[in-house]
């Protein structure tokens, strides 16, 4: 929600003053398209738990609800429930623009958090990778119900008007598109490195498993510098407050992060590693507002 409301506030709006074109997300449609998304994300919790059931019973048993606090046949209806909820309400905003397989995008993202509840988290590498593509397509939903983004679409990195410049929409969400796919892979992996005891278990094949902790680290690394390298390019090419930050706030802590990962093997030390990215994220996602000001100083 931080993310797509973010992205709509600090990204889409100040551009009514570029563009002659109506805007279809207005506050209310945002609100629906926003909610959509919740409730799909919401879904997506609820069948991973069902599928989850004997795994989270050995690596997190405390933090168990499926079969304690709810059970089976009710969490499946709620799953359902709020999958077609959210399936309406992006249905509505689809209607009002005639474009009703804009829906396709809803559409698979139930269908990937299905599968990836099932099949997916349990094979090398497809589960992390699915997961982190549905981490870009909260923006990448944005995009596609937001016609008026697409007059920019291959014009250069930056706009002018009227002695004015900005940067250029489709490369800032696509920026942040990338960041959130590979920190989001990052993250995915470390998390199966926490839970490999369980999910070994269960017969999965996660990278842990397969290739075992210390290399699985060595992995995280290297899909780091994919994220470090344009932070660092971007601490140098941007100006201001939002060069500091990114460099300060974003660049520097995930540095420390990656090299503190290979320093323990042990589930509390894997746990730790991915809340604290998760922290860095936030950070990232917090950068647009930062990025708002600045750009339409």
């Amino acid at each position: 929600m931080l993310t797509q409301l973010l992205v709509w506030a600090c990204v889409l709006l100040p551009l009514r003053r570029w563009s002659s074109s109506s805007f279809l997300l207005s506050p209310f449609n945002f609100g629906l398209l926003c909610l959509s998304t919740l409730l799909i994300a919401a879904a997506g919790y609820i069948i991973n738990d069902y599928f989850d059931i004997k795994i989270d019973s050995i690596n997190r048993p405390e933090k168990a609800i499926l079969d304690h606090s709810i059970n089976r046949r009710t969490g499946i209806i709620y799953h359902s429930v709020l999958n077609i909820s959210g399936l309406l309400l992006a249905g509505i905003v689809a209607l009002q623009a005639g474009k009703a397989h804009w829906l396709l995008v809803q559409l698979s993202c139930t269908l990937l958090l299905f599968f990836y509840s099932s099949p997916f988290k349990r094979m090398f590498v497809v589960g992390n990778v699915v997961v982190a593509l549905l981490t870009g397509l909260t923006i990448f939903t944005l995009f596609v119900y937001e016609p008026a983004l697409w007059q920019f679409v291959f014009r250069s990195p930056m706009l002018q008007k009227d002695g004015a410049v900005i940067p250029n929409p489709i490369w800032v969400m696509g920026i942040y598109t990338c960041f959130a796919f590979i920190l989001t892979w990052m993250r995915e992996v470390v998390k199966d490195m926490e839970d490999h005891i369980g999910d070994a278990a269960e017969g999965c094949i996660t990278m842990p498993i397969r290739i075992g902790l210390k290399r699985t680290a060595r992995f995280v690394q290297f899909l780091s510098l994919f994220a470090l390298g344009p932070l660092l390019l971007a601490s140098v090419k941007v100006s201001g407050l939002l060069a500091a930050y990114t460099f300060f706030a974003i660049t520097i802590p995930l540095a420390l992060w990656v090299i503190y990962l290979p320093r323990q093997a042990t589930t509390q030390h894997y746990h730790k590693m991915s809340r604290y990215l998760k922290m860095i994220m936030v950070s990232g996602i917090g950068s647009l507002i930062i990025y708002y000001y600045q750009a339409n100083a």
